[in-house]
């Protein structure tokens, strides 16, 4: 990889941040300690208790590897660079946070899709449940939404690494693959067209999952009565909610590379671009841990446990 005559990039959304950075610091130190304390405590209930090892608590598992994976990318960096007086970030490690933060993104949609999936079985073909959801197939669908993001991103990612950069501005709080592209020393053309593929091979396939599911839902709801619509909805609840909560923030990033919002605050738009690697990985623990009754029950179970050792 030839990196021409930059070596470090300049992250210049950190200076309009410059008279609070101190709060913000300790924001995403205690959102960052508040994650990898959820999603923990979340994975070690699961597997500690073989009573909770159903497809969807295996998926909500994964979703939290995912968040602590996605956290750990951009958290501590932040706040490393967020205590410095240059703001800069080295090429290598601006490049590495693209790789981790666009797989996080491409692994959170694909995982959703997974467990839309789960939920339409669960819903709409109760009878056929167990028989469907094997644990062969299960692990099988664990293995295609593992690699799927990771191998596709992978094949583009290897067209951005080949690039020179001659640029040093970077707009944001974080590296992203469209602001590398913008400090090339030459057009690439070619880069931005793959981008735009690549949206679409990880991320309109599982939105059209998701929203199939839900609509074969909502037709088998219609059908049932109050009480069992309720029931469904319980069970559609937390993962719907984590669906919206990261779609809108990632899809309000990818709109700020490809529009103009100059309408919106920069600092509005800066804290709303962090939004979809922060707020999933911090609520997603809290809606499936505490929004899931076994689950609630096996932690309650946990804490009280270690506080009767204590």
């Amino acid at each position: 990889m030839d990196n021409g005559t930059t070596l470090t990039f300049t992250l210049t959304a950190y200076a309009i941040l410059e008279k609070h950075k101190y709060g913000f610091f300790l924001l995403f130190l205690f959102l960052y300690i508040a994650t990898v304390f959820l999603n923990v405590l979340l994975i070690t209930v699961v597997h500690q208790n073989k009573v909770l090892h159903q497809p969807m608590n295996i998926f909500a598992c994964m979703l939290s590897f995912n968040e602590l994976y996605g956290s750990s990318a951009l958290s501590p960096l932040t706040m490393s660079i967020l205590m410095s007086k240059t703001y800069e970030i080295s090429v290598n490690s601006c490049i590495a946070q693209v790789y981790c933060l666009h797989t996080y993104a491409a692994s959170e949609y694909c995982i959703l899709a997974l467990m839309g999936y789960d939920r339409y079985l669960a819903i709409c073909y109760p009878l056929h449940y167990q028989t469907i959801m094997i644990p062969s197939k299960v692990n099988k669908l664990i293995l295609l939404v593992g690699l799927y993001p990771f191998i596709v991103f992978g094949c583009y990612f290897s067209m951005t690494v080949q690039l020179s950069f001659c640029g040093k501005i970077i707009a944001k709080l974080y590296c992203v693959n469209m602001e590398l592209v913008k400090n090339t020393c030459t057009s690439a053309d070619h880069v931005n067209i793959a981008g735009l593929l690549l949206i679409g091979l990880l991320i309109a396939p599982q939105v059209i999952m998701v929203f199939f599911s839900y609509v074969q839902i909502f037709r088998v709801c219609k059908k049932l009565s109050k009480k069992n619509q309720v029931i469904a909805f319980k069970k559609c609840a937390p993962h719907l909610a984590s669906f919206l909560n990261f779609s809108i923030g990632s899809l309000f990033d990818i709109a700020q590379h490809r529009f103009k919002m100059s309408h919106i605050a920069m600092e509005v738009r800066i804290l709303l671009s962090i939004c979809f690697a922060v707020a999933p990985p911090f609520a997603n623990p809290i809606l499936y841990g505490l929004g899931t009754y076994l689950i609630r029950v096996h932690i309650k179970k946990l804490c009280h446990k270690y506080t009767k050792r204590g």
